[in-house]
């Protein structure tokens, strides 16, 4: 019988790629820091801006105080080089150090601003895989945040600064993942504004449904500069979450092209959109679009859970969102809700 020498080709490709899929190493499991609990010590960091003042600084120490832990000023702590707190190297050392540091149960990031993606060639993060951490922080803290879960394996929290104002919001919210290892369900609380019709605490829902995928995301200007680096982990599959602050319309839409074109927005299971404070029109706003046209041009399209309004970003309260973790999140009702606990 003659062979067909195209088919046995085909069949033999075929055959090679399923051995080569198989045999391709899985994911690796994400690893849980262990949890705080009262009395460690934890760390406190600058990775971008400064904050020299010292009655400021107190405050932050007297906050870690309050939350039953006992603060670990890095060396750099209160450095300035322009905005920066400290150069690049001695921002660097802060971080390798504290996650070297036996006595240092978790780190928290006093502030953010911009600096962070500057110190990731400078981390060490064979070392800070082998030390997994909580690494506590937002805005800027992003790139650190997204670099872990490229690099370390192991779970982070976007919630408050160590400088934050944490409100009992804020505080319970992190006090259920970090100290309780809890699986909460995190919703917009509703306005109480003197009005007949709320404004605050709404949720536009895009596209309703659930979604299931594990958690990443951040600062959506940080995240779209980290575009193109070895700093970003992999999104198929995930539950974006993203925020900003002073952006305007239009350069929302900018980022949001950037990450659609990149193909990013196209392996996501849902996109949560937070808080965009003081992100309006600008001067020239007469026939521009809105924040919601812009995201509703964006995530419609995409056929996935999406939608708007969620209680993160640059804001007095806010959630404690775990990278990393697999969720569950319900577009129609503004709700996303952790499917295991962040922490050992």
């Amino acid at each position: 019988m003659r062979m067909d020498r195209r088919g046995a080709l085909t069949g033999m490709g075929a055959m090679l790629a399923a051995m080569s899929i198989s045999a391709r190493a899985a994911p690796a499991p994400l690893v849980k820091p262990p949890r705080l609990r009262a009395g460690d010590t934890v760390g406190l960091i600058e990775p971008a801006g400064f904050s020299d003042d010292a009655f400021d600084l107190d405050l932050v120490k007297e906050t870690i105080v309050a939350m039953g832990l006992k603060p670990k000023a890095a060396q750099h702590l209160a450095g300035r080089y322009g905005y920066l707190a400290g150069t690049d190297a001695d921002r660097a050392a802060d971080v390798n150090a504290m996650f070297v540091d036996p006595q240092v149960r978790a780190v928290f990031a006093v502030r953010g601003g911009w600096g962070c993606a500057r110190i990731l060639p400078r981390l060490d993060f064979a070392t800070i895989r082998k030390n997994p951490k909580l690494l506590v922080g937002f805005s800027d803290i992003t790139a650190l945040h997204l670099a872990f879960a490229a690099k370390a394996g192991f779970t982070t929290i976007h919630g408050p600064n160590a400088a934050s104002s944490w409100g009992a919001f804020s505080w319970d919210a992190f006090r259920a993942v970090a100290f309780d290892a809890a699986t909460p369900t995190f919703s917009t609380p509703v306005g109480h504004d003197d009005r007949l019709a709320q404004r605050t605490g709404r949720i536009r829902t895009f596209r309703p449904g659930v979604a299931r995928g594990r958690l990443l995301g951040g600062n959506l200007t940080v995240l779209a500069a980290l575009m193109g680096t070895a700093y970003l982990p992999d999104f198929t599959g995930a539950i974006l979450f993203i925020e900003d602050v002073s952006e305007q319309p239009y350069r929302i839409d900018r980022m949001l092209t950037q990450l659609s074109l990149a193909g990013i927005l196209g392996k996501l299971a849902g996109v949560a959109f937070g808080q965009c404070t003081d992100c309006g029109p600008g001067g020239a706003s007469y026939g521009g679009f809105t924040l919601s046209e812009v995201l509703q041009q964006h995530l419609e399209p995409l056929g996935i859970p999406a939608f708007q309004g969620g209680q993160f970003g640059h804001v007095a309260n806010q959630y404690s969102l775990p990278l990393g973790v697999a969720a569950e999140m319900d577009a129609e009702a503004g709700t996303i809700r952790l499917l295991e606990a962040a922490v050992s």
